[in-house]
């Protein structure tokens, strides 16, 4: 691409209150939400000033170079911020292609006596904007990504509770599908929920386990294995009838002691470790007269 540097930073310095004027006054007309006020504009005079440091320095066609760090910066910075706010791609793109319009007719201004040069800076202008542009998509979609990754990580966690029922007795409810990544984070839990707490007995209900197959079964198997060896005996609830015929067609040996809800299991629980239940006597509602 045949891109000339000069004109464009010229311009930058040259009109930059006024660019910056009309650059807002399009970002506000378009109904676009990028940001408070006060942050918008911080962020659109680092970002021009980002933009005439690399249109002097760098190559228009090639805005990965140093040169066009600063301009980078900020549009990371609005890229991010707008995925905090729940923005579109569109949203923040809007951002760097609203400036077209108002650079164009600087261009248009400077350069009005000289088509073919006017062309070739509008030309080299366009497509400077049109990288950066989409730069601000990878970023939005980058970031969205890791916000992503870092919800799935905290419905991990939530979603795996371990419970302490009475003293050496721990209750982990399983609610969905046990996969490798959420098993992961089943035993580390439980595991050291066994180490600050020194439990003898750990419940696994899997009431909320809709369906147990080989796989599932396996992931189990792990837990209470683990479990196993930290000093914790393990007792499954929440069998259902159906995942019973399952893991009996499967020919999966669970080797571990069941019971049908979680109450009969913390029962057995507190028999190993000989404790009691017994009801209170209830005494008789005395009559007024």
């Amino acid at each position: 691409m045949a891109a000339t540097t000069d004109v464009i930073p010229q311009i930058l310095t040259k009109h930059e209150n006024y660019l910056l004027g009309q650059w807002l006054a399009k970002l506000t007309a378009s109904g676009v939400e990028v940001g408070d006020k006060t942050e918008l504009n911080d962020q659109a005079r680092r970002f021009v000033a980002g933009l005439r440091k690399g249109s002097e320095g760098g190559r228009p066609d090639n805005i990965s170079g140093p040169e066009w760090a600063d301009a980078r910066a900020v549009l990371e910075d609005v890229s991010r911020s707008g995925t905090m706010r729940g923005a579109t791609p569109s949203q923040i793109a809007t951002f760097v292609f609203s400036l077209k319009e108002p650079l164009f007719e600087l261009l248009r201004r400077e350069n009005g006596s000289d088509a073919g040069k006017l062309a070739g800076e509008i030309w080299t202008a366009t497509q400077l904007l049109d990288r950066l542009g989409l730069y601000t998509t990878e970023i939005f979609q980058r970031s969205r990504e890791e916000v992503i990754a870092r919800q799935q990580d905290e419905l991990l966690e939530l979603s795996t509770p371990v419970v302490k029922l009475w003293e050496g007795v721990l209750a982990l409810p399983i609610i969905g599908t046990l996969d490798s990544a959420r098993t992961q984070v089943v035993m580390e839990n439980l595991l050291q929920e066994i180490v600050n707490s020194g439990a003898e007995i750990a419940i696994v209900d899997i009431t909320g386990v809709p369906t147990v197959d080989t796989v599932v079964a396996q992931h189990l198997l792990k837990t209470i294995s683990a479990a196993r060896l930290m000093g914790a005996d393990c007792i499954i609830s929440g069998i259902r009838p159906q995942i019973a015929q399952t893991i009996v067609h499967l020919g999966v040996e669970l080797s571990v002691v069941s019971k049908a809800t979680m109450a009969d299991a913390f029962a057995l629980a507190l028999r190993r470790l000989g404790k009691t239940i017994t009801d209170r006597e209830r005494k008789s509602p005395v009559k007024a007269d």
